[in-house]
């Protein structure tokens, strides 16, 4: 039996692949009291270290799992992202506790999440890769090279862009490649850049960010330089893209890592086949400008992992929900990633200029100067909600705060429950003998005058109410069709 390796042959829901995607969603499941296996290739997990900027939306998820404090003490705070030579896009604004993006390896997200998930129970299964699944009725059967099985109600596939759960279950993968060689490279600076920079002229592109540890993350191509994934990277040519775009190199040395990579545009038609589910890079690819890859894939966790506990306890199956809500969200990072990239490799001197300007002088006007940072960072995701509904539902449940213990509803969100944040006690009646079946906590805001807000596991609004008109009928429906079934 390899190193590492642990049989199992029933299970409750398979995870394949350990990178941070595959790590949140187990810990989510495992931490509800759902048996999970998370299986990986890998003997020391996913192996990547691509990912390395952590946006708001994303630090809150963690806020509500008791794991952003640790994250956030290991990278680099960013408030502002220059773009395109002039512009300037301040994050400081954002309406959230984390008002910035996080610089941190991949590799600290990933340790983050592996904690959390070893100590919540998870099973790990690695080294060990599946060759094959088959599902019916009752569940999915994932075998592994060895011929061992694992038997589970569920089976999701983390397992990247490559994913052989994908291929498995015939998904298809359509879009395309747009850059054909991007160059990853930690280095370390003389100069300090003063924060993130990024610039483009022609085929040439460069983006540098601090991880606060001494070393700067760069990514650059030079398009009229095809390269294969293989290929070393060289820091003289980064260097040199560098110098041209952003008229410095700031003195770049001592690379730690690099690697290369093809950029890919990319969604699966289904993100949910049956019993078996697609999440992160196995479901959908995009440019890294903006940095949204890892980001996507873990609020695609953070929204699949409370309802597959719902559909293994007893309560509602709203497990059609995570395609029709998770899907047109990955189909907009898509063509918002796709058009930053395509405006950094404008060749025209005049239209590069024309861009420079514009997207300054857009900056300047206070809607774009709020809405790009909120796109940025992951908070403008709106769910789908039914006709007339209050405007607050499927949007982002901001952080309130609570009378008592716990003092925050993101702290009263880890236990992994539904929270009836009730303002004036409006609402107690309706929800108490909810309560009772340790699906819903019920709590109370400071502020008198907030929205009565039922907020779902994944922090978003389920139904909301205003202080001065109470809505107990609307509340006894939404428990039905959220909470008890």
């Amino acid at each position: 039996m390899p190193a590492g390796y642990a049989e199992h042959s029933d299970t409750g829901v398979v995870v394949v692949g350990a990178g941070p995607t595959g790590l949140l969603l187990a810990g989510d499941l495992a931490a509800a009291g759902v048996p999970v296996t998370l299986v990986e290739r890998h003997e020391n997990g996913s192996e990547l270290t691509r990912a390395f900027v952590v946006h708001a939306r994303t630090l809150e998820q963690f806020d509500q799992r008791g794991v952003a404090d640790d994250l956030v003490s290991r990278g680099r705070q960013v408030a502002a992202l220059r773009l395109f030579d002039k512009a300037v896009v301040d994050m400081s604004g954002l309406p959230s506790r984390y008002p910035y993006m996080l610089v941190a390896p991949q590799y600290e997200t990933e340790g983050v999440l592996l904690r959390r998930a070893r100590a919540a129970g998870v099973q790990f299964v690695r080294p060990a890769e599946l060759t094959d699944l088959t599902q019916d009725a009752q569940g999915v059967t994932a075998t592994l090279e060895d011929g061992r099985t694992i038997r589970g109600h569920y089976l999701v596939g983390t397992d990247g862009h490559r994913s052989t759960v994908r291929r498995l279950i015939g998904e298809p993968f359509p879009g395309r490649s747009v850059v054909k060689s991007v160059m990853l490279a930690d280095v370390l600076l003389k100069d300090e850049p003063g924060g993130a920079a990024t610039n483009s002229i022609g085929d040439r592109f460069t983006f540098i960010a601090p991880f606060g540890d001494g070393y700067y993350r760069v990514i650059s191509w030079d398009r009229s330089k095809p390269a294969e994934d293989r290929d070393p990277v060289d820091i003289e040519e980064l260097k040199d893209i560098s110098r041209s775009v952003l008229g410095t190199d700031f003195g770049m040395y001592g690379p730690r890592w690099s690697s290369r990579f093809h950029s890919d545009e990319r969604q699966v038609p289904h993100y949910r086949v049956g019993r078996v589910f697609l999440a992160g890079d196995a479901a959908h690819v995009h440019s890294p400008a903006g940095g949204q890859g890892m980001n996507t894939g873990l609020q695609d966790a953070a929204n699949l992992s409370w309802k597959l506990v719902s559909a293994l306890t007893g309560g509602p199956d709203l497990l059609d929900s995570y395609h029709s809500e998770r899907r047109p969200v990955g189909s907009k990072v898509i063509k918002g990633s796709g058009a930053l990239l395509r405006m950094a490799m404008l060749h025209s001197t005049a239209v590069r200029t024309a861009r420079n300007e514009l997207v300054t002088a857009a900056l300047h006007v206070p809607a774009m100067a709020r809405r790009l940072p909120l796109a940025i960072s992951g908070l403008w995701v709106k769910y789908p909600a039914p006709r007339h509904a209050h405007p607050l539902v499927g949007t982002r449940a901001a952080d309130a705060r609570l009378r008592g213990s716990p003092s925050r509803l993101y702290e009263a969100l880890r236990a992994g429950r539904f929270v009836l944040l009730d303002t004036g006690g409006l609402h107690e009646r309706e929800a108490r003998e909810v309560a009772t079946t340790g699906r819903l906590d019920i709590v109370v805001g400071v502020d008198p005058d907030a929205q009565s807000m039922l907020v779902r596991p994944d922090g978003y609004v389920a139904w909301a109410a205003d202080s001065a008109y109470p809505d107990s009928k609307g509340l006894r429906h939404a428990l039905r069709a959220w909470v008890t079934g």
